[in-house]
């Protein structure tokens, strides 16, 4: 049997799509026979252009081949992640002209990467098998403004349409979609194998190792459109001018929070580049709260960060602005946190106010949402399609 993995993004690349389907193709090939060969295709490290990680163009890991794309150097804006996912499927389509697979596994960001996932299995006549990882049609209407732009969603609506018919089994790494993609395609079987706490998480001690004159409130993750940080941060830290706010990680949006921030003379926010994962750790352990935002869109109200999985291992309180099957998940899920609406620099004030004081025991929820445990599983189901 051969197989063939589709990801935008993968190890040693810096994002969440990368740590789930690294995870997920290290539990399936636990799974299969020697015999079975794995492709995946995949980019050289790109997601940020502030973080530089270095990985072979093609390497063979037992019954894994790994081939990853060169691509230009891009920004984090639309345009130029078009540009590039361009590149990414020609090189994609070429690779496997002369190849058959059984199974395709496409897991998508946006809905790229599934699509080409559909067209390749189509070609190949093989059993698609996707993974959704956010609902990028139903953003677009939140996100373009331009009348003329606004009819490319009929075109991408037709896409996505196509796309997920043309899939086996589909999972969705929120049930905050599954409303959605029922209408999209009634008669699909969906799946919800979400995100989850990487083993680096499980036996990191990340109580903090001494006092500091101010108390630090961290943000980690893209700082992008749809994180609206420009929004929220500079009102807030205004507010707070007794705690540190602690921003890591780059983005199309970071320009708009530099910016917001200097406009209202803010003093307390360090804004630090990306960074690997050990010292992330460190970072989290120095920190007193952790805090997460998506823009106040309406289609936000259907996702669920990866984020809260990770901060929610560290024990650390967590202070969230997010709305819908967010904000339901990390109330009923997450102990010690505190939802506020997004956007809501007098919410925030008042959840923070709320927020507990020390660190907090979450074993229940760090047992169910391992990640290695929820890759197996996924890796099961697609080799049963």
């Amino acid at each position: 049997m051969k197989i063939l993995v589709l990801t935008f993004y993968y190890k040693p690349d810096l994002s969440a799509g990368s740590f789930r389907t690294t995870a997920f193709v290290d539990e399936l090939k636990k799974l299969v026979d020697k015999d079975t060969q794995i492709e995946v295709i995949t980019t050289l490290p790109n997601r940020y252009h502030s973080f530089e990680q270095q990985a072979l163009a093609s390497e063979i890991v037992g019954n894994v081949t790994i081939r990853r794309i060169k691509l230009p150097i891009h920004k984090s804006g639309m345009l130029d992640q078009s540009r590039a996912f361009m590149m990414y499927a020609f090189e994609v389509l070429r690779i496997i002209r002369s190849n058959d697979y059984d199974l395709v596994f496409a897991t998508s960001g946006r809905l790229f990467t599934a699509f080409l996932g559909a067209l390749v299995a189509r070609k190949t006549k093989a059993k698609l098998y996707l993974d959704i990882r956010d609902i990028f049609t139903d953003t677009l209407k939140d996100v373009l403004k331009n009348r003329f732009l606004r009819l490319l969603i009929l075109v991408f609506l037709q896409v996505e349409k196509f796309t997920i018919r043309s899939a086996c089994r589909v999972n969705l790494v929120s049930q905050g979609f599954l409303g959605y993609f029922k209408i999209v395609a009634e008669n699909q079987n969906f799946s919800f194998f979400p995100n989850g706490i990487d083993s680096e998480f499980l036996d990191y001690d990340f109580r903090k190792p001494g006092s500091t004159s101010k108390e630090i409130i961290l943000y980690a993750g893209n700082i992008g459109e749809g994180q609206g940080l420009e929004k929220i941060v500079p009102g807030c830290a205004q507010a707070l001018s007794d705690c540190e706010f602690w921003i890591v990680g780059d983005g199309a949006a970071r320009l708009k929070l530099e910016s917001a921030l200097q406009q209202q003379n803010v003093s307390n926010v360090r804004l630090l580049d990306p960074i690997g994962r050990a010292d992330l750790l460190r970072l989290y352990s120095q920190c007193d709260y952790l805090f997460l935002h998506l823009n106040d869109y309406s289609a936000f109200e259907k996702v669920l960060p990866s984020k809260v999985f990770e901060y929610a291992s560290t024990g650390k309180p967590v202070i969230a602005g997010v709305s819908g099957y967010a904000r339901d998940f990390i109330e009923n899920n997450v102990k010690g946190s505190v939802v506020f609406d997004p956007c809501s620099v007098d919410g925030f004030i008042q959840a923070f106010k709320a927020l507990p004081k020390t660190m907090v025991q979450r074993d229940e929820f760090i047992e169910k949402y391992q990640r290695q445990n929820i890759a197996r599983k996924m890796a099961e189901e697609l080799l049963l399609i």
